[in-house]
Parts: structure tokens; sequence; C-alpha cells
């Protein structure tokens, strides 16, 4: 009896002509190719291709049944992704992790605009650290993880597939205008988790310093008001300035040192539909909200928020 998977991978090596470019484009290894065709040809009775050197022929056979194959795989994936255009879009729910001044910033923006949209999808939010967002999004417990990597960092993850949706910029929290890393060689610093202190480190680092961290915190009010209590200085990436700004304290953008905010899903492409609108409206909300929020408080620099080109579709 024939199968899809059988049909789709004859009208595949049909189409490219060859069983190693087959097995790339179907993400199979090769011998599970050639299984493929093997089991297909048991079950027509028939052989469907033969050799030709270190290459393959379709058999007159075999190119009649590619041709009915590639009619039946492309009406099949026509008509299953018409339907989860349009059932997907209209009710499900997309699980979504972010860190803190993500979750504060870019996806409500990013929820109004699919509420307006889609009506029916539910948008489920939990914050997360990017680490652990990632090990929820590979052990499947949500759908998409909003991270972010800084600007020379690898972004090779195996299994995940990362949408750059915008750059943040990080800036020098302290109690004076116009500030600078070289001005605090001498400064106690306010450093957040193990992780977030990797950022301080480099910045001071590229000063030619290391930091002298007195005070511990991950909350970035916590992190403002002790720097208003003039306790020390601190580090804080532009979205959670725009989460949260204190009076009194001046934030001065520290030149080419950003972040990158990237939208990760796991797995094979394509995204299911409603996951694809989510990702087109978290690169929508980094591009048109900007640094809006940041940039309307007095004494702050241009906003630090840059958006990335959009697909078609805690600190």
């Amino acid at each position: 009896m024939l199968n899809m998977v059988q049909l789709r991978v004859l009208a595949t090596v049909a189409r490219h002509g060859s069983v190693t470019e087959a097995a790339r484009e179907l993400h199979y290894s090769q011998p599970s190719v050639s299984h493929h065709l093997s089991r297909l040809e048991a079950a027509t009775g028939v052989r469907l291709v033969q050799r030709v050197g270190r290459g393959i022929r379709l058999t007159p056979e075999g190119r009649l049944l590619a041709n009915r194959a590639a009619e039946i795989v492309g009406r099949v994936d026509a008509a299953t992704n018409e339907l989860a255009a349009q059932v997907g879009l209209q009710a499900g729910r997309v699980r979504l992790a972010a860190n803190a001044s993500a979750l504060s910033t870019i996806v409500p923006t990013a929820a109004a605009t699919l509420a307006q949209a889609y009506p029916g999808l539910e948008l489920s939010l939990v914050e997360r650290h990017p680490v652990e967002a990632l090990q929820m999004l590979r052990h499947g417990e949500i759908d998409v993880a909003l991270v972010f990597r800084h600007a020379d960092a690898s972004v090779e993850d195996e299994g995940f597939r990362l949408l750059h949706i915008g750059d943040d910029s990080i800036y020098l929290v302290s109690r004076r205008p116009d500030d600078s890393l070289a001005n605090h060689r001498h400064s106690a610093w306010i450093g957040g988790c193990e992780r977030c202190q990797e950022e301080l480190l480099a910045a001071c680092r590229r000063e030619g310093f290391a930091p002298r961290i007195g005070s511990l915190s991950d909350d970035m009010i916590v992190v403002q008001s002790l720097v208003a209590a003039g306790i020390g200085v601190a580090i804080l990436p532009g979205l959670a300035l725009q989460a949260h700004h204190r009076p009194g304290v001046h934030a001065s953008e520290l030149p080419d040192f950003r972040r990158r905010i990237y939208a990760a899903t796991y797995g094979d492409p394509p995204d299911p539909p409603a996951v694809a609108a989510v990702l087109a409206a978290l690169a929508e909300a980094t591009t048109t909200r900007g640094s809006r929020d940041l940039a309307e408080l007095p004494g702050t620099p241009p906003p630090p928020l840059t958006g990335s080109a959009r697909p078609p579709v805690r600190r």
C-alpha cells in the first residue's frame, strides 16, 4: 500500500535526480531515502529507479509514479496549509517565554496586535531567563522563546531557529548625566545574576578594568533604586529602562555595545500558522515600538532599540 512519506521521497528524488540532494531537502539520511524507495518498489511490484554510474535514473514506471506523486503531494500540502491557516489562526494557543524586560515592552505590543487580528488565538506567557526559555523550547513546553545574544556571540544553537527581530543598546545607569564607564574604575557596581554579570565584565573589560561588584540584584527596579541611593552604578539594557526608569537616575548609552534580540523556535520549518503570526507580531512590535517610552524621558539618549527586517510573516 502506498503512503505519503514514500510518495514524497520519490517526488523529491525525481525533482533532484539525486538521492543525496533529496535527503538534504527532506532532512533524511541517504540510507533512509533508499529504504523508502525500496519499500515503495516492494509495494508497487515494479522497479522504480536504476543505477547509472554514481547516480540514479527513474525507470519509465518510476517516472510515471513520480509525476502522480508530485501532484498528490502538492495537493495534500496545499490542503494542509489552507486548513491550518483557516483553523490555526481562529483558535489555538501559542506558548511564549521571555525575560522580564521583554515581557514588559515588546510582548504586550505584539499581544495587542495579535488580539486585534486574531481574537481566537490565545497567547500564553511565562517569564524565564533566555537559557531556561531555550530549555523549555527544546523540551516542548513552549512554542516560542524570546532571547538575546551579545552582538559578537554565536547564534548556532543545535535545533533552534533564531529570527533576529531587533537590537537593544546597553546603558550605564548612574546619578550623573552623560556619564561613561571610564569614570567608574573605582566605583562600587551593582551586578545581576551570574549570566548577566558576563555582560558587565565584558563592558568594563573593553575599558581596561575589572568592576568591583558590591551588590547583587536582577530586578531592574531594585537596581535603579540602589543607584539613586548612591550604593553603586550598574548597566541595564534599553528594554529594562523602557519598562521602568526611576527619576533621578541617568542612562548613558555604551557605544557599540548591544544585545541582539531573537525569537527562537525549534524543529524543522515551516512554523505552524499561529506561531508564524506570533513571530511576525514580535518583529512588528520591535520595529514600530522602537524606544518611544525611553526617548520621552528627560535627559535620556536617543532610542536604543532598532528593528530588524521582519519576515513576510530580566534584564
